[in-house]
């Protein structure tokens, strides 16, 4: 396993580590044994970082996540998130009464005196240009509650008024090969600034795996069909943001990256890697062989100068006017 470091946090994180939105809920059915059996692979291959949030499964993942790494608290690091379990509009949610009980609520789920990356989950743009929010999590990473604090957003717009916070230390991104944007400014920025970059989405709901058909179905209770067309919550979650058939379409066209890497999903999770401003990809998992898989990608060929240039060509010309949303 290679590792990265984590924008200025001194922590160095798996390249590859894994999300826990799958295990938690929203993605069909989970199985807690076999959730369990995949974290465990993946710390036995050197996965050394999870992401998780306090609304996964109403806690579900975290609780899951201290199962699993009881008794390596000081080898393992774990980022969270709040701020989604309230009303995210409503100011009184990011009170530092409010952000206290997140954070007391995600520490005793974790079974941990500290949380290594706390992140706010996807405000409300105006929350971040106000920046209250931001001394508030000062005063925990003061008072030994958070190592560093980060932001998850979803639009370049929102990442820019993070990089101007001197305390961020960490921004996570949709970032994969429908989802380009972030090339311009925040990764040459984020570098710049000495701030850690987590790529979620990687696979862009899978659509990047190259195993969907225009006919392909999901349970209700997987986000794939309830928030398909941004029902629920910002559209770009779910399939980077495109309509489901012409993500499809457009995957099929994709088919030769897995040329020499011995599948889609291993060349999807390689590109991201091969920018070194990434600290780590976070796909995400429900199974021993889906972790393998991922972590596969770290053996996997990188893309020549041709190929990448040939990729963003190809978001330029057939993705960018197709996602739907601000991002």
């Amino acid at each position: 396993m290679n590792y990265r470091p984590l924008g200025r946090t001194g922590l160095q994180v798996s390249e590859i580590s894994f999300g826990t939105w799958a295990i938690g809920g929203a993605w069909g059915e989970t199985n807690e044994a076999e959730s369990l059996r995949g974290l465990a692979k993946a710390m036995d291959e050197g996965v050394n970082f999870f992401d998780t949030a306090d609304v996964y499964g109403d806690g579900r993942s975290e609780r899951l996540l201290a199962k699993a790494t009881k008794g390596r608290e000081d080898r393992i690091h774990i980022a969270t998130k709040f701020c989604r379990a309230g009303d995210i509009h409503d100011p009184a949610n990011y009170s530092e009464e409010q952000i206290r009980a997140y954070c007391e609520a995600s520490l005793k789920r974790l079974e941990r005196e500290r949380i290594d990356l706390y992140q706010i989950h996807c405000p409300p743009t105006g929350v971040l240009r106000d920046g209250a929010v931001f001394d508030i999590l000062d005063k925990l990473q003061a008072e030994g509650k958070i190592r560093a604090y980060g932001v998850s957003v979803e639009t370049a717009e929102e990442a820019l008024i993070c990089l101007e916070r001197p305390g961020v230390q960490a921004l996570q991104i949709i970032f994969n090969i429908f989802r380009q944007k972030m090339i311009a400014e925040v990764l040459p920025k984020a570098a710049e600034r000495g701030v850690g970059l987590l790529a979620r989405l990687p696979l862009a709901s899978g659509l990047l795996t190259g195993k969907f058909s225009e006919n392909s179905s999901f349970s209700a209770d997987d986000h794939r069909s309830f928030n398909r067309n941004g029902e629920q919550f910002n559209v770009g979650e779910t399939f980077a943001g495109l309509p489901f058939e012409t993500g499809v379409a457009l995957s099929r066209e994709l088919g030769w990256i897995a040329e020499g890497r011995g599948s889609m999903t291993h060349a999807a999770l390689r590109w991201i890697l091969d920018f070194p401003e990434i600290t780590c990809v976070i796909p995400g998992f429900k199974n021993v062989a889906q972790v393998e898989d991922n972590l596969a990608a770290q053996r996997t060929p990188s893309f020549s100068s041709e190929e990448k240039g040939r990729l963003r060509a190809f978001y330029a010309d057939k993705v960018h006017d197709r996602i739907r949303g601000a991002y």
